[in-house]
Formats: structure tokens, sequence, C-alpha cells
């Protein structure tokens, strides 16, 4: 029999029946599952193959076993795992279990490459756990679907109540749902999800800045919903944009939620809750970490790293202390424009790399509260005609610096300037691209939540829309205006954007074409200009200093970056990252360079007396050593007794603070990781010899800077 969906009034004795036959048919198909099959595909894994597993885990801390226990998680897929016309199936111990897949985005070569995958699990050990097998299977057709009908034939509602300025205003999600249905996020046998959206409104109408989003998550024939309520003050052309401060409520038919006086609601920003309807099933996901890693969907940090018990127990009494709530923002600094390393600078922010390499619930519990929290920062801009994230296709010259002039089109005579504010829009909050940590990646990337992928958008589109029109190109969205590092890190969350986001939204062609006007530029203004330095150096932007310096550390930011982009499929940037690899690779091991050097703060590239950038390593580290006050230097062994007693280090120890895990040698780290994939003359030697150095970092402490080349 196929996979059997139940409405939500069946009763648990169906339930049991339908454990007692197994649930499905012996393919294990789910939502967009269908018959079984063996033999290849032309992908990496035969149909019928296992390639890789995710362990469920109670986390009720009751001793007896749980029937019927439902979960939903999302999963990335290594190119080709599952082929064009396949599908995931699911098994324990061999046994097929029900499965639904609903597809997101696929590869260059129609492969999945991230779906939220929802398992039945017929039997779950209390406090203990068990392990889905995912393998590809032939995809058929469809089941039937949950409806909402199903959902409103119990007694569910969700309500969010504001009281502002002596007027109540409230948004009900059963209202909405009967209203109108609303675009299903999840659609299946086993769960739907509907997104539902509609202004507070009071007595005297809508609020005209204030929006309530509700996200409503119903398995088939379970008493309990995920709900997920958002409320938003990010209209980006709505007049009179400012703070507003309301006493909130939160409730379902059942009970109280969640309430809080005095809620300063800033301008630009969101929050949201989640809360079930019914009973929690407290159930968490661990997924495989080597395969995650070998997907290219995350950096390639260091398989064999594991974080340490003291780091975990210390990051969660931090994050306890700092618990989102609506406006919170979590582990983040609130000021993000502060100087100096700290964890959440990186590839990704430390908390996350520890949840990726330990899949330990205290990390992830401060990794997702705190992208959570992501929404309280001030970038939100969303157009009223698309619902969605202002788009630079309809407002190429809207600009949160410059000008008024500046953001009138010229064409048309038409301003995109937003509104003024209209009162109080002060925030505790300030957000930069340069030091901007990737807040919510990782938590869309495992959870398949779709708040966490909104504010993916948001911010990728943040970066852009930031600048004065002209410098981006207007609707081309350059980042090559920035700090080296804001470029980077703009660059990461651009590609990631691109690449994650769902194939059926309309903002998938958005970022992907954005992300491809960056990479022509660069490699139009490096890789093929015939006068592009030769070192590999960023020579735009703010990326030089007046004495002819540039920052290793930033520059190393952006060749990761680059390398992210290439394992996360834009093979367009690759030409880009064998020149910007070139100059981790000669820090380390070109003629004339000593690599105890490669991580000053401040690296000479320009001949100041000449106007001329340097040609070679050699004639860099001459003036690195004028720079630092070494030049007695010049003639020593690299890396030797008489070097280190002069620089205060032991032998064979980097410059650059490299016992710390936010060192410049742990900056550069990625960079080199990336350059040795990059495969340039030299790339392999380089990385040796870094691995070689005498002093490293306890990565197991704080990850972020743990890459290391993929096999």
């Amino acid at each position: 029999m196929r996979n059997l969906a139940f409405s939500l009034t069946t009763t648990f004795a169906a339930l049991a029946f339908l454990a007692a036959c197994g649930g499905t048919d012996p393919a294990g198909t789910g939502g967009t599952g269908g018959t079984g099959g063996t033999g290849g595909t032309g992908g990496h894994n035969p149909l019928g193959e296992t390639f890789t597993k995710v362990v469920v885990v109670d986390r009720s801390g009751g001793a007896s076993d749980r029937q019927d226990v439902w979960v939903t998680f999302a999963q990335p897929f290594a190119v080709g795992d599952v082929p064009p016309g396949a599908t995931v199936a699911a098994r324990i111990d061999g046994v097929d279990v029900p499965l639904q897949v609903d597809a997101k985005a696929t590869h260059a070569d129609g492969s999945l490459r991230h779906a939220v995958l929802t398992a039945r699990i017929p039997t779950l050990p209390g406090s203990g756990s068990t392990t889905l097998e995912l393998y590809p299977v032939e995809a058929g057709e469809d089941d039937a679907s949950v409806s909402a009908a199903d959902l409103l034939a119990t007694t569910f509602d969700a309500k969010v109540s504001v009281d502002l300025a002596g007027k109540h205003y409230e948004a009900s999600a059963r209202s909405l749902l009967e209203a109108k249905e609303g675009p299903r996020w999840l659609d299946g046998p086993l769960v739907s999800e509907w997104s539902v959206v509609a202004p507070v409104a009071g007595p005297d109408g809508a609020h005209p800045h204030l929006t309530a989003r509700f996200d409503v998550r119903a398995y088939a024939g379970n008493p309990s919903v995920l709900v997920s309520v958002t409320v938003e003050n990010d209209w980006a052309y709505e007049p009179d944009p400012q703070n507003f401060t309301y006493d909130l409520a939160i409730a379902t038919d059942k009970e109280s939620v969640y309430t809080k006086s005095g809620l300063v609601h800033l301008r630009r920003a969101r929050w949201r809750k989640a809360f079930w309807w019914g009973e929690d099933p407290q159930v968490d996901v661990e997924h495989d970490i080597p395969y995650l890693l070998s997907t290219g969907a995350v950096p390639h940090f260091d398989p064999t790293l594991v974080p340490a018990e003291t780091a975990l127990a210390n990051l969660d009494a931090a994050y306890s202390e700092k618990a989102y709530e609506p406006m919170g923002i979590g582990l983040t600094n609130p000021y993000m424009p502060s100087t100096g390393g700290r964890p959440d600078i990186g590839p990704m922010p430390g908390w996350s790399a520890m949840w990726l390499l330990s899949m330990d619930p205290r990390a992830k519990r401060a990794t997702l509260g705190t992208a959570d929290g992501a929404g309280s920062w001030p970038i939100h801009y969303r157009d009223k005609e698309t619902d969605r994230p202002v788009s630079l296709e309809d407002h190429a010259y809207m600009t949160l610096l410059g000008n008024p002039g500046d953001a009138v089109n010229p064409e048309t005579g038409v301003s995109d300037a937003f509104p003024a504010c209209g009162g109080d829009c002060s925030s505790p909050y300030e957000a930069d691209s340069a030091h901007q940590p990737a807040l919510v990646y990782l938590p869309y990337l495992l959870t398949g939540d779709r708040y966490y992928l909104e504010e993916l958008q948001f911010w990728a589109n943040f970066n852009m829309l930031q600048s004065n029109p002209g410098y981006r190109e207007n609707k081309k969205g350059l980042v090559q205006f920035d700090q080296t590092r804001g470029q980077a890190w703009s660059l990461r969350t651009l590609g990631q954007a691109a690449y994650i986001t769902p194939d059926a939204d309309p903002m998938k062609k958005y970022f992907t074409e954005r992300i491809g006007y960056n990479i022509d530029w660069y490699k139009k203004n490096y890789v093929d200009n015939a006068d592009a330095n030769v070192l590999g150096i960023l020579t735009n932007g703010y990326s030089l200093y007046e004495d002819g310096t540039t920052a290793p550390w930033m520059d190393d930011f952006f060749t990761w970056s680059v390398g992210h982009l290439v394992s996360l499929g834009f093979e367009d940037a690759r030409p880009l990252l064998e020149y910007k690899a070139k100059f981790p690779v000669g820090r380390m091991v070109g003629p004339g360079f000593c690599w105890i050097f490669a991580s000053v703060y401040h690296l000479p590239v320009k001949d100041m007396a000449q106007g001329t950038f340097y040609t070679t390593f050699a004639d860099a580290y001459k003036a690195t050593l004028v720079h630092e006050g070494q030049t007695a230097l010049e003639s020593a062994p690299c890396g030797g007794a008489e070097m280190a007693a002069a620089l205060m280090l032991q032998e064979g120890e980097m410059v650059g603070y490299s016992p710390s895990t936010e060192g410049y040698p742990s900056n550069m780290q990625p960079a080199l990781a990336v350059a040795a994939e990059s495969g340039i003359p030299g790339a392999k030697e380089a990385w040796d010899v870094f691995m070689a150095r005498s002093v490293k970092p306890d990565y197991s402490t704080e990850p972020q800077f743990a890459v290391v080349p993929r096999p």
C-alpha cells in the first residue's frame, strides 16, 4: 500500500493500526516518492544505496518507548546523490519508514541539492535514539496532502494581540486560514505547512506598519501543530516608519503562550516566536557530520575536530544569560562595527561551527536562538507589492547612503528613496557588512525553517542596498565598494542566498544574477586584466592604506569567500580563486618571503616612491621588514632561533597571535585551505608549511577558523 495520510481527527487506535501495518510500501517512499528500484542512475549512488544517516533523538527524558513520533528536518545533498527523476527514502534497521520529501533546491545537473524531510518513526526508545538511513529511489506520484480543512476541523487557533497607544490590534491564524489558505511551504501526506499573513487590525482597521505572519505546520493524524508567529515593522515604502512600543500577548485557543509589556518594536525589524499547539514532541536530529562537510554546502571544517566539553558548557551558560526573546539578539555583538576578534567573525560563528562539528543540543540551542534574533537588526526592507525583500530590479536607485538626488532614477525622474523617519527610529543595534556574522544560513540549511530563509535573503539584500547606487552599479548589486572584509562577508552571504533559496522562489533568480554580476566584475578587473597586480591582492574599495600596505588577514577572508563560492557550485568563480590563491600561497612559499611574517597585521604591497605594486614576494618581504622595524632579519634563516629571539616568539611560530583561535594565522587558515583546493603551483606545499608551524591554536574551544582542504 502507499503512504497513508490520516486526517487530524483520526483516532489513536487508527494510528496504532497504521504502525502495525508498517505504514508504507516496500520502497519506503513519501510525498514525492514512488516505487523502489535498483541500479545506478548516473549519480554518486545507485538507487537503494544509503548515502547518509541521521540520528533521531528522544529529548523527553522518559524511560518508555514512544510510538509514532514525527520529526521534520532539512538535509543538503551532494551533487548527484539524488539524481534527476529520483527522490529520497528512509529505513531503520533495514525496514522502510514513511518519509515525505519537500524538495527545495536542485544542483546544476538537476540532482537534489536541498530538501525538507519529514519522517514518522514507528518506535523511538525513551531517552534513546534511532538511526534513519537515507537512500535514493525512483520518484513516483504524490499522495494526497494534509489539508487545511483537517486542521480547521479542530479547535486550533493562534492569536497575536497588540495594545498600542490605547488601541487593541490582533491577528488570528485560524481566521486567516479560513479566509484563504496560504501558500504551502510543506505539502504532502505526512505534513503540510501554510504561511498566512495580514496586518494586525483593530476596530479602526489595519495598522499601517505592524504585520503578523503565521507559519502553521500540521501533521497527519497528530494532535500537535507547530506554529511560528512573526510580527514585522519593515514595509520599505510605508510613510512615517518608526519604532512602536506596545503590550504583546500570544495565545492559542487553549492557553497563553507569551506576554510582554512595553515591547519596543524597532523600525526595519521583526521578531518571532515558535511554539506547539498541543504536545511538544521533544525530538531532535543529529546529522551525519562527515556527509554534511562533503556536500560543499558548508565550510570544510576539520572533520577530526571535537568541540571541548568545557567550551560547550561555557557556550550554554553564555547563551542562557542572553536567551532570545522579541527584539533580542542572542550572542551577537550589538555593535557590529566593533573592532577586534570575536567568536561571531569567520566563515561561520563559533557557536554555529560548534553545532556543526558536534550536533550538541546546547550549541544548537545557542545557534537557533541567536538566529531567531537576526530579525531584531534594523536591516529589513520588505516590498508591499511583492511581499518579499525589496528588489534592486524594481528599485535600482534605493540606498541607505548618499544625497537625496542619488536615489532618483535619471530615466524616469522617480525617487527610490525610502521614506523619512516619522518618529523615534533609534536602535541599540548597528549592523554592517565588514563584521557581519553568518547568523542564519546553517539554521536554514539544517532545519528548513522558512523564517531563517527569509532572514538570509534580507541580509544578503541589505549588503547590496546599503551603498550609494552608483558604486554598486545600480541594479547589479556590486559589493566592490566596501572594505575588503565587507566584500568578503557580503559575497559569502550573497552566494549562500543564491545557493540555497528554493528553485521556485522568485528571489532565486534575483540572487543568482547578482552573484554572477559580482563574479564577473572581479574577473574583469583582476583575472582578465593584464594590468592587475601579480601578487593576487585586492586593490579596489577600501583595500589599501595610504602607506601602500594592505591587511592580509582581510584579504584572506575574501580569498576564502571566493573558494566557498566555488564549493557551492559557482564554477565561474574558479578563475578568481586561482588568482586570489596566489597571495596566501606566495606569503608561505614565495621565493624570498619568510612565512613567519605571512600573518602580519599590515603588509606593504606597493612601492610608494614609484607608485607601483611590487611584482615579487621578495620585494614585499623586504618592505615588510622595514615596516616592522626588523631589517636586521633580512639575512636571518626563516623560522630559526635568531628570528624567534628578535620577535620574542618560539622557533617556527608565526607573528600575529599564533596561539589564538582569532589570531591572524587563524584568519589565514581558511584562505590557505581553499588555495590548496585550487591546485595552483605551490598551494599544497604552502598548506604543509603552515600545518608544520610550531604554535597552533586549540580550535576545540572556538572552531570558526578550523577550515581544512577538501579531500
